[in-house]
């Protein structure tokens, strides 16, 4: 049995075992249980609002102070304003700096996001990927900026309620039940973890936890973002505070609970902490205030801190979007920004509407307005306006994902969906807050309308476990609404068959049966897909069309295609390409896609979405700094790989002091009798037999087999493909190497480099030297001497625990591979260096990625095992 297939077969067995199911299952379980807690929490919020009923929430909300309103939008202002500085400290943390416009428009955007879709740090992450990437920050640096505004907005958030809760625990003790002791024990506790992790890591130390190594701050950027986070906490909690009624509750007790609440929404995994910041909040001051008072508030407070702002956002954005015509570079500027922000404002908005509808469709129309369309409409058209509005409610559930995407399809159902809400809504209800809603949301589509271009079908996108567990959340609460709305209606089968006017309960069942029914079967469609497919192996036509690609662009690595050993994935005009192959549960993609560069992005998404609907990984090897972008858009996540050395052959010259041992090299080579030829492709086959000496030979003496993916291996057909660069010793052959180039004369490059034991020492550096003389007189103007794995990788404290340990390895590895041996090799021609990276989706773990990477390439574990 081959290496690959023992590969699989110890998979499989793996598999069994507790861990590795978990592991493997972990996103539809985490889904799973998520969906379970907020089952639980609609249940608790049940049985605490026994008493209250809608027309009381109802009358509440209308009973708000205007300026009680009014003092809300100023805090939530000032708590968004705070909100900026988490990213200001941080891009000064890692010693960068960045214009304050365009950190703010991020900032402001990814906290909008984070807000109201939940996971801050995946949603806020994303839109920092996209906007501080076209910013020039790597992948590392953008990676710590989102640590460590998660890490600082944690320990301030635990500190701020713990230093709240022992200064007012005998207040709060009584209302959740617990002994003001037990709860200053706590506090203190967190505060005292708090301090220590703090005294260990002062001065910016690292701090080792178990396989993850963190540096924190040091005492002046930790005091200063406390203050930061302190700040936030409270405005935020004051935009709350101030739309409940007058209490006897004060504000620092107030806080405490807040904080708690919020702490607890973010690690249920909630959207938005949906729910169980509710049950928190009322489960707290229910005794104290009016629940129906608290629910009222609760409400506003979610329209004012959570809506609001992402409305400015979309609107900052379509504003940048409309000046597009603008001279002013900072006008410009920001519009590019904004560009890679729209996409992620309008998927989270469309969320938010599309649940607006559902929850409306399970919720009364106020009397006025069913007595005005009564007198106007049909009940048949008041009937199915009310059905269908909630039916694209879901519609533009399901299409936010395909906004975030940049799909044409996404934006086709959106706009479809939200111009029918928008007339409907004024048919069933009058609903003009959620028509101008939905009107703001089509004039952000229409403005955006170009950066929607990826040709991709919404169809053939199977949904993943985290947004089906986000259609179920919605599903859940539109259920816990409607049992909440219409508690003191007694249920009955004819609840089913009554058409009224004032009929408001069937209504509402029937709507959340056809979200129930269609939900299902987006699910059913989903799951039901099939997991997985083996990628196949290039036909011949496919290899013929992916030659004559590269044949005319620069990247002379991707004459690898030749090899015939990867699939190929071709763009949707066939001007460009990926070559790939699948280890274990790995689809990889081999350097960046060739071709035209304008087909780049499609086939970065196209082959995302392909591996993740075979239930794999996708995975880019060994890409370059420009495909970075397109990789974070589509959710990858980059780790530098190593350094990529190129020379350039137009100041290539064997003059100066720097050449001095190249050039006593070439000189025993010659006296040592090495003659240097180059033989064209038509007449390799000549000399084939004699490379095939010098191959198996070489093989021999290194106790080595051949490899693959990202390296040739001796075949006859790849090898007469293109020129051979060979040395001769009294006529025969004893080195040679295969030239890879391309008809643009930018770029060369060599894959198989061998050769024979007997051959003078020095031989591979004369040859290299020859070549590169060789293709200088050609016209070439670089030479790709091929990559340094691990080589560059930061050993500074601050660097991310990948980099750390790729530098550990660099330096002490030798044993096992020759990674300083071969950056010496390469630095002997005075190359550029040049970084590389691993990207992988999913969050996934990129040492399970580069292990499989390792396996494509030496044939399984067998051939890695033996070299």
């Amino acid at each position: 049995m081959s290496g690959h297939g023992n590969l699989e077969e110890m998979q499989e067995t793996e598999g069994f075992s507790f861990s590795e199911l978990f592991r493997r299952y972990r996103t539809p379980l985490t889904a799973a249980a998520t969906l379970l807690v907020f089952c639980l929490v609609g249940y608790a919020i049940m049985q605490l609002t026994n008493e209250v009923r809608y027309d009381d929430v109802v009358g509440a909300l209308a009973a708000t102070r205007p300026s009680a309103i009014l003092l809300a939008l100023f805090f939530t202002a000032l708590s968004f304003l705070s909100l900026v500085f988490y990213d200001l400290n941080a891009i000064e943390y890692i010693g960068k700096k960045l214009p304050f416009p365009h950190v703010a428009l991020t900032a402001f955007s990814a906290y909008a996001v984070g807000n109201t879709a939940g996971f801050g740090a995946l949603s806020g992450g994303a839109i920092r990927y996209r906007a501080y990437s076209r910013l020039g920050l790597s992948p590392e640096d953008i990676g710590r900026i989102i640590a460590f505004v998660t890490l600082s907005f944690g320990l301030g958030l635990a500190a701020v309620a713990s230093i709240a809760l022992i200064i007012i625990a005998s207040e709060i003790g009584p209302l959740i039940g617990v002994s003001a002791f037990l709860l200053r024990l706590i506090a203190g506790s967190i505060i005292a973890i708090i301090a220590a992790v703090l005294i260990i890591g002062r001065g910016g130390r690292v701090l080792d936890l178990g396989a993850v190594a963190i540096r924190l701050p040091d005492s002046r950027t930790w005091s200063r973002q406390f203050l930061v986070t302190a700040f936030d906490i409270a405005a935020s909690a004051s935009v709350l505070y101030v739309l409940l009624p007058q209490t006897a509750i004060g504000w620092p007790v107030f806080l405490a609970v807040y904080a708690i609440a919020v702490g607890l929404g973010v690690l249920s995994h909630v959207p938005a902490g949906l729910g169980v910041f509710e049950t928190v909040i009322i489960a707290s001051l229910g005794s104290a205030v009016n629940i129906d008072a608290v629910l009222g508030s609760l409400v506003l407070y979610r329209l004012i801190y959570h809506v609001l702002p992402l409305l400015i956002a979309v609107l900052a954005v379509s504003a940048a979007e409309l000046r597009r015509f603008v001279d002013h570079p900072a006008a410009s500027s920001v519009r590019r920004i904004g560009g890679r922000l729209m996409p992620q404002l309008l998927s989270t908005l469309a969320l938010l509407l599309g649940v607006m509808l559902v929850f409306s469709s399970v919720t009364p129309t106020p009397d006025q307005d069913l007595e005005f369309l009564s007198n106007y409409l049909p009940l048949p058209m008041v009937e199915g306006a009310h059905f269908l509005s909630s039916l694209l409610g879901l519609a533009l559930v399901v299409a936010a994902r395909g906004l975030g995407q940049r799909l044409d399809g996404a934006w086709w159902v959106a706009v479809f969906s939200a111009v029918a809400a928008l007339t409907l809504s004024l048919l069933k209800a009058i609903a003009l807050v959620e028509a101008a809603f939905l009107a703001f949301f089509i004039f952000g589509l229409f403005v955006s309308r170009r950066l929607f271009t990826r040709h991709a079908s919404l169809l053939n996108q199977a949904m993943t476990a985290s947004w089906l567990m986000a259609i179920a959340v919605i599903v859940v609460g539109a259920v816990i609404i409607l049992l909440f709305v219409y508690r003191d209606v007694e249920y009955s089968n004819q609840l089913w068959w009554q058409f009224e006017f004032t009929a408001e309960a069937p209504r509402g069942l029937r709507a959340l049966l056809g979200i129930t029914i269609i939900s299902s079967a987006i699910a059913v469609f989903s799951l039901l897909r099939p997991a997985t497919f083996r990628p196949e192996p290039a036909t011949e036509e496919a290899l013929a069309l992916a030659v004559d690609i590269l044949r005319k662009q620069g990247n002379a690595d991707a004459n690898l295609v030749r090899m015939g050993d990867k699939s190929i994935m071709f763009s949707e005009k066939g001007d460009a390409f990926i070559m790939y192959g699948r280890q274990g549960r790995s689809w990889i993609a081999l350097f960046d896609p060739v071709g035209d560069h304008r087909a780049v992005q499609e086939l970065v998404w196209r082959f995302v979405e392909a591996a993740r609907a075979a239930g794999c990984r996708a995975v880019f090897y060994q890409i370059s700094p420009a495909l970075l972008s397109h990789c974070a858009d589509a959710g990858l996540r980059a780790f530098k790989l190593g350094e990529l050395a190129v020379a350039d052959l137009r100041t290539f010259e064997m003059k100066g002091g720097k050449w001095a041992n190249l050039r006593q090299t070439a000189s025993r080579a010659q006296r040592d009798g090495l003659e240097f030829a180059v033989v064209e492709p038509e007449n390799v086959s000549g000399i084939i037999d004699d490379l095939a000496a010098v191959s198996t030979a070489w093989l021999e003496h290194h106790n080595a087999k051949e490899k693959g993916f990202s390296l040739g291996s001796f075949d006859p057909d790849y090898v007469c493909s293109q020129p051979v660069g060979i040395l001769k010793k009294d006529g025969k052959v004893v080195a040679f190497a295969n030239i890879l180039i391309t008809e643009l004369r930018e770029e060369a490059t060599i894959d198989l480099m061998r050769f024979s034991p007997d051959a003078p020492k020095g031989s591979m550096d004369f040859l290299f030297v020859q070549i590169m003389e060789y293709l200088r007189s050609l016209g070439f103007t670089h030479f790709n001497l091929g990559m340094a794995p691990l080589s560059g990788m930061s050993k500074r404290e601050a660097a991310p625990v990948w980099d750390r340990i790729g530098s550990t390895v660099f330096e002490h590895g030798e044993r096992f591979y020759n990674f300083k041996g071969l950056r010496a090799f390469k630095s002997k021609f005075h190359p550029h260096w040049q970084p590389r990276y691993l990207a992988v989706s999913g969050g996934g773990n990129p040492m399970i990625a580069l292990m499989d990477a390792t396996f494509l390439i030496g044939g399984g574990l067998k051939g890695v095992v033996r070299k």
